[in-house]
């Protein structure tokens, strides 16, 4: 288990032998990175500390919303009820709009629509109140201790968790089919009252060729600062990284560039060592 430094701490200029031995310095104020596949911790900061975490709270959405098992074919329609009222923000959902269950968790992963996140809560068995509560009994199944849910967007910054569950609730995403699809795909049309619309997915790294994600989803508020996690593949590993509370708008993407580059220069036989899975 190796603690990384703040950003400030490391100058790789003074670091004794290739500077890239040196702890990634990053700027994410807690983060978490663990070998899902031996549970090995490769890095951390505050792994503990209980944050608000914006729309990664949507991968919990994901999870109700298949565990019940109510037709991914069915139309919802965007009311008044699911309009933002806590932070103003805007959606290119329109009232009005009718799309399937199916096409709302997808936009809900993958752009972060927040009128679909709040249709799919609404549209559950006994409505969003039952929703949430279905959230929270989830967290406690996964053994998510401290991890509270007051919504389905993310929205309201009740929502927290800790790094260090968030990548249990990560692990636990990734064994749905659905959610590894929708939460990487880089874009999909979308028939919007007559007219196709292009959503595009909110973590650039989902298009690179460097990369292998399997599972993603960023969040933002004010209270959350940027957040990003993922599950990706190094050496045919599973390896999930938890960035939280980073405050310039592309800090989380560097910061996930920065690991992945650490990892691949000091960490390829702990890696390659690992028993073998599939998938990526």
């Amino acid at each position: 288990m190796i603690a990384a430094p703040a950003a400030a701490a490391v100058d790789p200029e003074s670091a004794a032998g290739d500077a890239t031995d040196a702890l990634p310095a990053l700027g994410s104020s807690a983060f978490y990175v663990v070998n899902q596949n031996t549970g090995e911790v490769l890095l951390e900061r505050n792994a503990g500390a209980v944050l608000p975490i914006a729309s990664i709270t949507k991968l919990m959405t994901a999870m109700v919303v298949l565990d019940a098992g109510q037709s991914l074919s069915e139309r919802l329609t965007v009311t008044a009820e699911d309009i933002d009222h806590l932070k103003g923000t805007g959606s290119r959902l329109s009232l009005g709009t009718a799309l399937t269950r199916e096409e709302m968790l997808n936009l809900a992963l993958m752009s972060s629509e927040n009128r679909a996140a709040s249709a799919l809560a609404r549209n559950y068995p006994g409505g969003e109140r039952a929703f949430i509560e279905a959230m929270n009994v989830k967290a406690r199944l996964l053994g998510l201790w401290s991890t509270r849910f007051s919504d389905s967007t993310g929205l309201n910054p009740a929502n927290v968790s800790s790094p260090r569950d968030l990548a249990r609730l990560v692990s636990a995403a990734s064994s749905y089919a659905l959610i590894r699809e929708f939460s990487t795909a880089p874009e999909r049309y979308v028939d919007v009252r007559g007219h196709s619309m292009r959503f595009g997915n909110t973590n650039a790294l989902v298009k690179s060729p460097e990369w292998a994600i399997s599972v993603s989803k960023t969040g933002y508020i004010s209270e959350a600062g940027r957040c990003l996690v993922m599950q990706t593949w190094l050496h045919q590993q599973p390896v999930v990284m938890v960035l939280m509370d980073s405050a310039g708008r592309y800090t989380r993407t560097a910061d996930a560039k920065r690991v992945r580059k650490w990892l691949e220069h000091m960490l390829p036989q702990r890696l390659a060592s690992a028993p073998h899975v599939s998938g990526g």
